[in-house]
């Protein structure tokens, strides 16, 4: 099998990521297998990097929150903040502790200074405001959609005022309960309250985008767009925490596929402005249907690449990234019954794969999927080769 498929491996660079396209895509995806592991992080830097130098990407998307990580682009773009506060309240899952994270964000704060903005590369988190187990209270969006419309329209038109908004939202302890996400009877998403707001955040969020002419004349179109980021999160989070208090069996699959929903939304909205650079689990990115195992019962879900695609076509483009070993964590050689074992078989260390071009070879590996002790690590699913433009293919992934 190595000799069918030597020939079409390559450096992993922005030269031969983009001879896998007919054209550049103008969303191009780099998936990873598991989180917390600095190589492939260190891996992506270079490649985004590059295809920022050479190819004219302008935003860089990781899966971080969305609206925290507004201080991130705050400081690439302008420098404001302190560099060590940026990295901790810029970035939740605890990715700001990362130094590739860190160099990440020096990189494209050095490429910025002393260019136009109109020639700036941007920073995004397209996640929601979630962790793995809480999602955040819906105050801080809510509150700064309304003042955004509060300054700008006539007082008449808020659907309530800032009061009215403080009364229902009440201490943020009572959305931010980690026993919510196993026990939907600790959840507030259910309260009157609650779904009173959500009803005031669709209304705002209409009212933002029927004044949306005049919003973007009397500010920025940058501003209107974080209003909307805003708009997006807040009721993405309203509807979250209505289905944290879901007993139903399809709770937990309902609660990932809305995560993802909330991903392609911000994705989607990325786009509009220009080439976006993603960054994220390969099961956020997949075109193909997405699953994993949590609570004893297996989840499905359609992913945010899945989403993003049926809007993009070809113009959204998914890398995957697939590890040989990483001994420090428990996963060793990978059986050659397997996709990676396959690739493992090749002489290369570190390179790309024209999944197209060697599909042959590469699904005549057996549908085992390869299990690992490491918490996250998601192999992939041979099944889903045809549906991903190239494989990323890190022989030994060293320890930090």
């Amino acid at each position: 099998m190595a000799d069918d498929i030597k020939d079409i491996t390559h450096a992993v660079d922005a030269a031969s990521v983009m001879r896998l396209f007919a054209s550049p895509p103008r969303m191009l995806a780099l998936g990873e297998p598991t989180h917390g592991v600095d190589a492939p992080l260190r891996l992506r830097n270079a490649l985004f990097r590059q295809l920022v130098e050479q190819e004219g990407y302008r935003t860089i998307a990781v899966e971080s929150d969305c609206v925290a990580g507004l201080l991130v682009d705050d400081y690439v773009t302008s420098g404001a903040g302190a560099l060590d506060d940026v990295l901790e309240r810029g970035f939740s899952h605890g990715l700001g502790a990362s130094a590739a994270s860190r160099e990440l964000v020096c990189w494209m704060r050095a490429f910025n200074d002393g260019r136009p903005a109109s020639d700036q590369v941007r920073f995004a988190g397209f996640d929601g405001p979630l962790e793995m187990a809480w999602a955040a209270s819906p105050r801080e969006t809510l509150t700064a959609l309304h003042r955004t419309l509060a300054d700008q329209v006539d007082p008449g038109l808020l659907p309530c005022t800032a009061e009215t908004l403080d009364r229902l939202l009440g201490p943020d302890d009572r959305w931010t309960d980690p026993a919510a996400m196993l026990d939907p009877s600790a959840s507030f998403g259910r309260s009157a309250e609650a779904g009173e707001l959500r009803l005031l955040a669709d209304d705002l969020g209409a009212l933002l985008h029927a004044w949306a002419p005049h919003l973007i004349a009397a500010t920025s179109r940058d501003a209107f767009d974080r209003a909307r980021l805003r708009a997006r999160a807040a009721s993405g989070l309203l509807r979250y925490h209505h289905w944290m208090a879901d007993a139903s069996p399809s709770r937990l699959a309902r609660l990932t596929g809305l995560r993802d929903q909330m991903m392609a939304d911000n994705l989607l909205a990325l786009a509009e402005r220009g080439p976006v650079l993603v960054h994220a689990h390969n099961s956020h990115l997949q075109r193909d249907i997405s699953s994993m195992r949590m609570g004893g019962q297996r989840l499905e879900w359609w992913s945010a690449g899945a989403i993003v695609h049926t809007r993009l076509g070809e113009e959204y483009g998914f890398l995957a990234t697939a590890f040989g070993t990483m001994r420090h964590q428990g996963v060793d050689v990978p059986p050659p019954d397997t996709l990676e074992g396959a690739l493992y078989a090749l002489p290369a260390g570190t390179c790309l794969v024209d999944s197209s071009a060697s599909g042959a070879a590469l699904t005549a590996a057996g549908p085992v999927r390869r299990t690992s002790p490491y918490f996250g690590y998601a192999p992939l699913d041979p099944a889903h080769l045809a549906r991903i433009d190239g494989i990323v293919f890190m022989k030994d992934v060293p320890e930090d």
